[in-house]
């Protein structure tokens, strides 16, 4: 087939080629990034365009099949397009087979044929000829995008967009799905979990026992309370901590270390917390001192990494702008009342010693 690669995107639903119209196209949900193909069935062939939208010279762009599984990097089929040494588009295919590729080129598991990369006005253009097999016409699909350091390939970023790159296509019937909804419900899921329970019913429960306790009217209610919100916010957090395990078991080759050592430390933090009110000592006991200080000493760790960890969780899932700054509303706001009750406390108690004080030198004086 004689055709010319010289092409003008106008939209998803109208790309328009020189001697030929792509009769399906998929914007596709994240990087900026879109597909077009024709798909000829009579030789399971398939022309296929791929388009990273503001990609700059430094960067290299890939498209990939891989019947393997759509959340895996491994076993995809990639075609990587960049500028070679010399500033020209240069493009050839690679078998990723393993979590840190060599991206050397290298022979897919179907041929490829015409294949051509073009740069223009800020798109990076990947052109190809698939010859697919029966099971490769309705299948997973991976598209990603990287710097370029020299003529070295940089790692792409693990970003909520680099991650949810992945989907399905269906060259026969022009469908494509995104393959991240499930896995971005898990991640919601396990990022409020943790919010709430590490972030907001930990620092509450600890309020109720640094303040309600100062008051005889509130005893001992105010253990109740302490205990019951800790302890809610420790089966909610434990829920969160093992979603962030089955999300992680799930997505091999993407870590985030710190997020999860730091979420592996509270989790160690809390179960010791709740150890430790089955060990209380009785008030008057000789060890409830070091008891007292090991318990507040925990406590207040947890709460620093709790926050810390929360700003990470943010950083990764990225979520929309909101969420972020009403969490950031609700600390200012717990810090504040804290920071309030802090003063009446110091109040209540320095008035507390001078009266006691005063009795002292009335009872001296009779």
């Amino acid at each position: 087939m004689d055709k010319s690669w010289r092409t003008v995107f106008f939209s998803c639903s109208a790309s328009l080629l020189i001697n030929q119209v792509f009769t399906a196209c998929s914007d596709l949900p994240v990087l900026s990034s879109f597909l077009y193909w024709n798909y000829y069935p009579s030789n399971l062939t398939a022309d296929i365009a791929f388009r990273k939208a503001g990609a700059s010279t430094n960067t290299w762009v890939a498209w990939a099949l891989n019947p393997s599984g759509q959340q895996m990097v491994v076993g995809s089929q990639a075609i990587l397009a960049f500028h070679n040494s010399s500033g020209v588009p240069t493009a050839y295919t690679t078998p990723i087979t393993s979590f840190s590729p060599s991206m050397q080129p290298g022979n897919l598991s179907f041929h490829v044929s015409n294949l051509k990369a073009e740069y223009s006005n800020g798109d990076m253009i990947l052109f190809a000829t698939l010859y697919l097999t029966s099971s490769l016409i309705s299948t997973n699909q991976v598209w990603q995008e990287g710097t370029m350091r020299g003529t070295s390939f940089n790692s792409h970023a693990m970003d909520s967009e680099n991650s949810a790159s992945v989907g399905t296509i269906n060259f026969e019937t022009g469908a494509t799905v995104a393959g991240s909804v499930e896995t971005s419900t898990k991640k919601n899921v396990h990022g409020a979990l943790n919010a709430v329970s590490w972030g907001v019913l930990m620092p509450m429960g600890i309020m109720m026992a640094r303040y309600l306790n100062l008051f005889k009217v509130a005893n001992p209610a105010w253990f109740y309370l302490h205990a019951a919100c800790q302890s809610s916010a420790y089966i909610i957090g434990v829920a969160g901590w093992g979603t962030g395990l089955k999300l992680g078991s799930d997505s091999p080759g993407i870590k985030y270390t710190k997020h999860r050592n730091i979420g592996t430390t509270l989790f160690c933090f809390a179960t010791l917390q709740v150890f430790a009110l089955l060990l209380r000592p009785k008030p008057d006991h000789k060890y409830r001192l070091y008891w007292n200080i090991y318990h507040h000493s925990i406590g207040y760790a947890t709460i620093i990494l709790s926050i810390i960890n929360i700003y990470e969780g943010f950083d990764i899932l990225d979520p929309e702008k909101k969420w972020k700054k009403i969490y950031t509303g609700i600390i200012i706001f717990l810090g504040a009342l804290a920071a309030l009750l802090e003063v009446i406390t110091w109040i209540i108690v320095l008035r507390r010693k001078k009266a006691v004080t005063s009795n002292k030198h009335v009872n001296g004086s009779a």
